[in-house]
């Protein structure tokens, strides 16, 4: 009996974690394991970009988690520098094109297929934006071609346009390379993840390490030297120079496979899955990582979310269901984490837009505390800010800004929203606590009671 054909399309996160995890289940003559990867790199850690442009990690190898070879020597089929063009799901095959080889182009058969194409830059139709000295990044190819631009410029004045997660980690790398900073962000407040009011303050600490940070400034253009580089960003009021340009306006789900055949797509463009990563209504076709919505367990809707620590959980799920066995993914909170410099910023659940997207009616609550003991050397300053239903007092999201000690914090609400806690259950949460660590209430614990107050205090109506 032939082995069935398992095809999958991306070889980072999702892609290799969903091969890895088939193959652990079925032996070769069982399944046959096909990736195609268009990149030179496999099963990297695309969130490792940041910090090695920063030069804090060393790289590429080092954001490798395996290798090719590692893939292949288990038997996994592994074609990196292969980008798949098409997919003819009626006759079960999909057409590559073999980028090292001249472009040559063919068809390989599936049985079984796995989307994990993942997402792709922001790039807005301005005039200039794909000029040289312009760099999106997205994965271990940008941040090499990122890295031979900064080696190649002898000036040191960079641009970065918006300030998402994206943004103020490439920021804080350039930084950390000496550069002068300027961000541009078309929003009133940086990191667009948070409330404005929180934001504000990742503006104000941005302002205070050095960084320019521009806000209401749409870009509308990339100006260029003579010989068509990069010099200048413009918006509407006006021109700051610059020697190299980073786009970090966040990311889109990258499906035009997906959508030239005809598969389910959501409002942001990811494809639609149930809880298998099973594509809905194609049972041989499974996606997950930054390519599909996931359900966010607060407002029960759709949401693109691109994150690792997901897509390395859909491929698992996908694995063990290609592989025979039987796994689901129920979904999300939304938790992130990010830092610029030594600002920790951090959410988790609905920001007061979503939730009032959702219809749900809330109260919010913010604090300023501290990330240890008051009296305890090397206390810092954090703001927590918590949404909670006003009637159940449904934890439905926080947000934290602070210093160090402050981001992880937001595991906490993560794990309360996850376990659907009212604030009042949080209160009585059993945390660990030495004043080294955090004072006698901690800073969620103290953002969760005033929560209360406000529920109680907003009453039924």
């Amino acid at each position: 009996m032939a082995a069935e054909r398992l095809v999958v399309v991306g070889g980072d996160a999702t892609g290799m974690s969903a091969a890895s995890h088939a193959r652990r289940l079925k032996r070769p003559g069982e399944l046959a394991i096909t990736a195609f990867e268009r990149g030179h790199f496999t099963s990297y850690s695309a969130c490792g970009i940041p910090y090695w442009v920063g030069g804090a990690v060393d790289g590429p190898d080092a954001l490798i988690a395996r290798t090719a070879e590692e893939h292949r020597a288990r038997d996994i089929d592994l074609r990196l520098r292969t980008e798949v063009t098409e997919l003819d799901l009626d006759g079960g095959r999909v057409r590559t094109r073999d980028l090292a080889d001249g472009g040559k182009e063919s068809w390989t058969g599936f049985d079984k297929l796995v989307l994990a194409t993942g997402a792709r830059p922001i790039r807005p139709p301005l005039p200039g934006i794909d000029a040289p000295g312009v760099y999106g990044v997205q994965n271990l190819d940008d941040g090499q071609a990122l890295l031979d631009g900064l080696a190649a410029t002898e000036g040191r004045r960079a641009v970065v346009i918006g300030a998402g997660y994206i943004g103020v980690e490439m920021a804080e790398a350039l930084i950390n390379r000496g550069y002068q900073v300027t961000v541009l962000e078309a929003r009133e407040h940086p990191m667009s993840t948070l409330d404005p009011d929180m934001g504000a303050l990742v503006h104000e600490a941005m302002c205070g390490l050095g960084i320019e940070t521009v806000r209401g400034a749409a870009v509308t253009a990339v100006l260029t030297d003579a010989a068509g580089k990069a010099r200048a960003v413009t918006t509407e009021d006006a021109e700051y120079p610059a020697d190299v340009v980073v786009l970090g306006m966040g990311v889109r789900p990258e499906t035009t496979l997906a959508a030239a055949a005809g598969l389910p797509l959501g409002e942001s463009g990811g494809l639609l899955t149930d809880l298998a990563m099973r594509v809905r209504g194609h049972d041989h076709i499974w996606a997950g990582g930054d390519c599909v919505e996931v359900l966010d367990l607060v407002s029960g809707r759709e949401r693109h979310i691109a994150l690792g620590t997901h897509a390395n959980k859909h491929g698992q799920v996908i694995g063990a269901n290609v592989g025979g066995g039987y796994a689901t993914f129920p979904g999300v909170v939304g938790t992130a984490v990010s830092k610029i410099c030594d600002l920790e910023i951090a959410r988790t659940g609905l920001l007061e837009r979503h939730a009032r997207a959702a219809g749900l009616r809330f109260v919010t609550a913010t604090i300023e505390s501290t990330s240890r003991a008051g009296y305890y050397p090397g206390a810092r300053p954090m703001h927590v800010k918590m949404l909670a239903e006003r009637r159940t007092g449904r934890l439905l999201g926080t947000q934290i800004v602070g210093r160090e000690g402050a981001g992880k914090r937001v595991d906490i609400a993560a794990v309360a929203l996850t376990a659907g806690m009212t604030v009042e259950q949080m209160t009585t949460l059993d945390l660990g606590y030495a004043p080294p660590f955090s004072p006698v209430w901690d800073p969620v614990l103290v953002a969760a009671r005033k929560a209360v107050a406000a529920v109680r205090e907003a009453g039924t109506d």
